[in-house]
């Protein structure tokens, strides 16, 4: 009865939220940017389909009804006589979805997301249409100039064709909006004062936990892959052979059989034989990615996990439930130094984000008035006054404007004119991957979780600072980008992951003194089913001068 009751106040209000929005629009910010001079409004109401992610985050409004997306039709689409739909992809799911759409004809006019793979699959199956880069540059010159000014012309074509367009990465090389908490409090009653700074350290912390019973479960989180990304960047040697970095480093397919995959899961076999990870890890969902609570987030919440990580905003609900339920603990933020092992790689090293935010192409079905409406669309969202009201809302209601002219977002305003996940950037990213609020430093700022028992922004801005250092290095850099279709990325991809994660699990829980025979009976398994032909191909691709390369040192 609870339980139906709670649920039928949360459909109340939703109605009575949807009930307020039109009036609130009336009366919500207007703005009126430059555009190019020669748009005029279509003649016959012309539709356009734009995803929208959908992280299922309890409170917040449905992803593709919602205030802003009103907002949007009012302020663009009603000028244009444009009608903005958006179409909601759930974050853990993104190809099955776009699978269906495609497969049911009703493939989004604008197709988007940030692995380059994706839509390079994309664009080689035949769902997206090649366009002309100039007829863009038309239609939308304020967002072709911003391509230019961060050199991201060279990565809009795909066998000698163009298929993207690609909006900002601020900062690309040193990922500022991603940070790993830990329990300091848990650290200062075992002996340390500060965060581990090398692996060695860890070791000692986490074993040190282990054995004063802080926990009565397995500290540290561990599941199943929920997609193709390796975190083996911290294992691989310096500098990495540029052409095994092409065969093997990606997004798209799990590196099974590098050798810094190997190094990798053989730490992993050790932590999880020493008691670091649940016993029944590969049993428990894991949804982190699309912003669904999962077990990992649960234990931390509860005070059971010593480590969560995720993206800031100034409102992270997962910190503050911590906080509700641990009013007494003390969390710091995670070094990447706490990864280097001696003996093993000799210094720290990330992975850069691409030098671009999300991949745009658009649909195969789409018509010539449709595609120049999406790109009227892109250009109307690149004007900064427009980007000021969709990141910041309305002033007074969600945000204020602070001692150095800045805003500063509520993010616990949940109003009719609340922002949807960080600051609506699930719309935004059309035009750029994060909010930039003038400097990098007042960026982290506005990134700065607010209303916390502590305040992290010190320590922020600290590991940004290493990350800078880890970049100036050479030691930050990301994955090949292709000029030409793998096919047999295509062909194998959902097959591969899932046999990764098949072999994973096994590798991870095996006993220690098997997994070197194990690896390699594993790795030759994966190979033959499809591995070496993808690796044999973009291998072909690099040889023929069709990669980007690494960054030089």
């Amino acid at each position: 009865m609870k339980k139906q009751t709670r649920w039928l106040a949360l459909a109340l209000m939703a109605a009575m939220l949807l009930s307020l929005a039109p009036m609130a629009i009336a009366e919500g910010p207007s703005v009126s940017p430059t555009l190019p001079a020669d748009w005029t409004a279509f003649e016959q109401r012309v539709k356009i389909t734009v995803p929208v992610y959908d992280r299922s985050k309890e409170g917040y409004p449905a992803v593709d009804d919602n205030y802003w997306t009103k907002w949007i039709q009012s302020e663009f689409g009603d000028k244009w006589n444009i009608d903005v739909q958006y179409v909601a992809i759930p974050r853990g799911d993104v190809m099955t979805k776009y699978s269906l759409l495609i497969a049911g004809g009703d493939t989004p006019t604008i197709m988007m997301e940030y692995d380059y793979p994706k839509v390079a699959q994309w664009a080689n199956d035949g769902a997206m249409q090649a366009i002309d880069i100039n007829e863009f540059a038309k239609v939308a010159p304020t967002y072709y100039q911003a391509m230019v000014d961060h050199n991201q012309l060279g990565y809009t074509d795909i066998n000698g064709e163009t298929y993207f367009v690609l909006s900002e990465r601020p900062y690309y090389d040193t990922p500022f909006t991603y940070y790993t908490f830990v329990r300091m409090d848990w650290l200062e009653q075992v002996g340390f004062t500060s965060v581990p700074k090398s692996y060695e350290e860890t070791q000692q912390a986490i074993n040190a936990i282990i054995a004063a019973g802080l926990t009565d479960i397995a500290p540290l989180p561990l599941a199943l892959p929920a997609s193709a990304y390796v975190e083996n960047f911290p294992f691989r040697d310096i500098p990495v052979d540029e052409a095994e970095w092409v065969q093997h480093s990606s997004l798209g397919t799990a590196s099974l059989g590098w050798y810094p995959t190997e190094r990798l899961l053989r730490r992993r076999n050790a932590e999880y034989n020493q008691g670091w990870y649940s016993k029944e890890f590969d049993l428990e969902a894991d949804m982190m990615g699309a912003g669904i609570a999962s077990q990992a987030m649960t234990d931390f919440i509860n005070g059971k996990s010593y480590r969560y990580s995720g993206y800031m905003s100034a409102s992270v609900d997962w910190l503050k439930a911590f906080y509700e339920q641990n009013p007494d603990a003390k969390l710091a933020i995670e070094s990447d130094y706490g990864l280097v092992e001696e003996g093993v790689v000799p210094a720290a090293q990330v992975r850069a984000d691409n030098p671009f935010g999300m991949i745009v192409g658009f649909s195969s079905l789409a018509t010539a008035d449709q595609l120049k409406a999406a790109w009227m669309l892109m250009e109307w969202m690149s004007q900064p006054e427009v980007l000021f009201v969709l990141e910041d809302g309305v002033e007074g209601v969600t945000y204020t404007i602070g001692e150095d002219g800045l805003p500063i977002v509520d993010g616990d305003y949940r109003g009719p004119e609340m922002l949807n996940h960080n600051m609506n950037i699930d719309m935004t990213c059309l035009v750029h991957a994060s909010k930039k609020v003038g400097t990098i430093e007042q960026t982290i700022a506005a990134l700065a979780p607010q209303g916390l028992p502590q305040d992290f922004l010190p320590e922020m801005l600290a590991k940004y600072g290493e990350l800078k250092d880890i970049a100036a290095e050479g030691n930050a850099y990301s994955d090949p980008i292709f000029a030409v279709a793998i096919d047999a990325e295509a062909e194998y991809t959902a097959p591969l992951l899932s046999l990764y994660q098949e072999y994973f699990a096994q590798l991870v829980k095996c006993d220690p003194a098997e997994f070197d025979a194990l690896y390699a009976e594993l790795s030759q398994a994966y190979l033959d089913a499809g591995y070496q032909e993808i690796i044999d191909e973009r291998l072909a691709a690099y040889e023929a001068g069709s990669t980007t390369k690494l960054p030089e040192r």
